[in-house]
Parts: structure tokens; sequence; C-alpha cells
């Protein structure tokens, strides 16, 4: 019988496999899609209805200052012609200060929309954390992943656990 050392680290290689495979054959592994949990999850989306009531004032008014910047644009390309140099002028200027004031309150709207968001999803996610440690413990899991992840069984994914239990809080 003829013991290479090509044979004997063939044999040594199969043995570590099949050593890994029978250890990870008793984990019990979970994982949590955390997007589709902000998007489904009762506080995911009572946080997205506060937000949306909270800057439905400020967005409105926006959306007011749009129109006015439209209008004023359209009236100055119509009349525009027309008008005296010095009224043009104005209207132009008029413009130029409603367009500008228009991007500020744009730009503060998104920032403080963000800041918003931010901190609601942050709190939600300290919810659904509390949330996947119960189940982690109560079901016996040793370990439970979070986005991102490149591929995840329908077998482990417990999302729809933690979506049913933050509904229940």
């Amino acid at each position: 019988m003829i013991r290479s050392p090509f044979f004997r680290v063939l044999v040594a290689a199969a043995a570590v496999c099949a050593t890994t495979a029978a250890l990870a054959a008793d984990y019990k592994i979970g994982f949590v899609n955390t997007e589709r949990l902000f998007r489904e999850a009762a506080p995911a989306k009572r946080a997205q209805a506060k937000l949306e009531k909270e800057f439905a004032v400020r967005d409105a008014e926006i959306q007011k200052v749009g129109k006015l910047v439209r209008d004023l644009q359209a009236a100055l390309e119509k009349d525009g012609v027309t008008m005296s140099e010095n009224d043009r002028r104005n209207k132009e200027r008029d413009l130029a200060n409603l367009s500008r004031d228009l991007q500020r309150s744009q730009r503060e709207f998104r920032e403080d929309l963000n800041l918003r968001k931010n901190e609601e999803l942050a709190s939600v996610q300290e919810r659904a954390n509390k949330v996947i440690q119960q189940i982690a413990e109560a079901e016996k899991f040793d370990l439970i992943l979070q986005d991102p992840v490149v591929f995840a069984s329908q077998k482990i994914d417990i999302t729809e656990k933690v979506i049913k239990a933050l509904a229940d809080k």
C-alpha cells in the first residue's frame, strides 16, 4: 500500500470537512430582513404616519410656494415681452428671490425630515433588537443575522416572527 504525502493531506482535508459539517449542523441560525421590518412592522408604520403628520404643514407650504414660483415663471414668460423693462426686471428679481427661498426651504425640509426619520428608525431598531434578543433566547438560537446578507434561506428567516412580536407590543 502506497501512502504518499498527497494522500495523507487529502485524508486530513476530508476529515476536517466532515467535522466542520457535523459541527455546523448543531447550530441554530436565524435571519431578519431589516428592510422588510422597517416597511411592515407596526412600530415602523406608526413612525411613518407620525412623520407624515409632523411634516404635512411644512410640505404643504413648500408646495404652495412651488406653485407660486411656477405661476410667476409662466406669467413672466407669457407677459414678459409686453412688460416695461423695469417691471420685467422686478418680476425676474422676485422670481429669483422666491426660487432661492424655495430651494432653501426644500433643503431644510429634507434635512429635518431625514434627521427625524433616522431618530424614529433608531427607536424602531432598538425595539426590534430587544424582540430579536427575546426570540433568540426563547427559541435557543445560536446566531441571528441582519442585513446586509448575500443570501439567507427562507428556512432561517424569522422576520415574520419579529414583525408579529412587535405588533403585540
